[in-house]
């Protein structure tokens, strides 16, 4: 293979986007003897930044409440910039949506754990994530949403 072909994946730069923490209901809320429940959400969002180089973002958000109010809202942005050249086309969504987050998810789960603990909360730890099996149910979905979208034929 000539170096014009030959594929390219590098790492470029991992960085935190953005953060924020809130606690609407302090100083009250954290007199509450009863346990939080705690929401988690994920997300995975790549696009191109120039050619060949991409941006891959990992969002997570938390949120723990007492009944029906906030205890803290956490939402934590991580990213990274990778060059990924002459991968085939087919290559290219797995790369973005399995690699790449796998890369940049352990800093996110710091940063989430660290944001939450300077807040003067217990840690909230996120969970391993198998990136592999997000993007398959991900095609997943996108796949049945596209036959849905085609004409059906009914037969009896």
């Amino acid at each position: 293979m000539s170096e014009q072909e030959t594929p390219v994946f590098q790492i470029q730069r991992v960085y935190l986007k953005g953060a924020s923490l809130e606690q609407p209901n302090s100083p009250a809320i954290l007199l509450e003897q009863e346990s939080p429940s705690v929401d988690i959400q994920l997300g995975v969002n790549a696009g191109p930044v120039a050619d060949g180089v991409f941006e891959v973002t990992v969002t997570a958000t938390v949120q723990t409440k007492i009944k029906d109010k906030t205890v803290f809202l956490v939402e934590a942005s991580q990213a990274g910039i990778f060059e990924i050249r002459n991968l085939p086309p087919e290559q290219m969504g797995q790369v973005m949506g399995i690699a790449c987050p796998q890369i940049v998810y352990p800093y996110l789960r710091g940063n989430v754990a660290d944001l939450i603990q300077r807040g003067g909360f217990p840690p909230v730890h996120l969970a391993e994530i198998n990136f592999q099996a997000m993007y398959e149910q991900q095609q997943q979905q996108a796949a049945d949403a596209a036959a849905g979208e085609a004409p059906k034929v009914v037969t009896q």
